[in-house]
């Protein structure tokens, strides 16, 4: 890979893996943001649906990677109670590690590449996502990942959680011995399983665990 392409990978990466937003709610310290922002995590309403389902086939499902399919349930704080109406925005790479464009896209989307989407948990908290494997970014030590941010119905601002990482995946242990999760959300490690051809995974979020300046319930 030239000097070039590497660059604006690591841009790319730099750019989406953090998250904004500005508004604090009432039950919270003035002036601090639920989730500490992050830069990128806004780009999650542009092109936002008026209407969302819980279940989801990404943009890439057609793109020839390994089809992919990652189910779970978003739980309220307790741990034990479903969340409903909960807004997951997931963003990834293709399956060449890229975050790949399309001519569609809005300028500013364009930092999270194509295959992007949004998933509103039902009345029972669970979400399906029918997406492709996405590959490590070219030339570096970074697992595999799926960007996740999260927007509650009561809350004012969206935040992020840990990012979607895949147990097999030989990146991953020698990553986290040096950067340790910090498990927003819950962990993002998932453990696949071969189902015919596709893989699946499931992935439980708890709101608000390990979230700084989460409000009281």
């Amino acid at each position: 890979m030239n000097k070039k392409v590497l660059s604006t990978t690591i841009v790319l990466y730099t750019l989406a893996i953090s998250c904004s937003a500005p508004v604090s709610p009432s039950n919270t310290q003035p002036g601090k943001v639920i989730g500490g922002g992050c830069d990128g995590c806004e780009l999650m309403y542009i092109n936002l649906p008026k209407q969302i389902a819980s279940v989801d086939t990404s943009a890439g499902w057609n793109s020839g990677g390994q089809p992919l399919k990652i189910s779970g349930k978003v739980l309220k704080a307790d741990g034990t109670t479903p969340a409903p109406g909960v807004i997951i925005y997931y963003w990834q790479t293709d399956k060449e590690g890229y975050y790949a464009n399309r001519p569609y896209l809005d300028e500013k989307a364009k930092r999270h590449g194509y295959i992007r989407g949004w998933l509103k948990t039902a009345a029972d908290g669970r979400y399906t996502l029918y997406t492709i494997r996405p590959a490590p970014y070219p030339d570096d030590s970074l697992p595999a990942h799926i960007h996740l941010s999260i927007k509650e119905p009561d809350l004012p601002n969206e935040y992020y959680t840990d990012e979607i990482n895949f147990e097999d995946d030989p990146l991953l242990i020698p990553y986290f011995k040096r950067y340790p999760p910090e498990n927003r959300g819950g962990s993002g490690v998932v453990q696949v399983l071969l189902q015919n051809s596709m893989q699946v995974a499931e992935h439980n979020i708890v709101l608000g665990l390990n979230i700084p300046g989460y409000p009281d319930k």
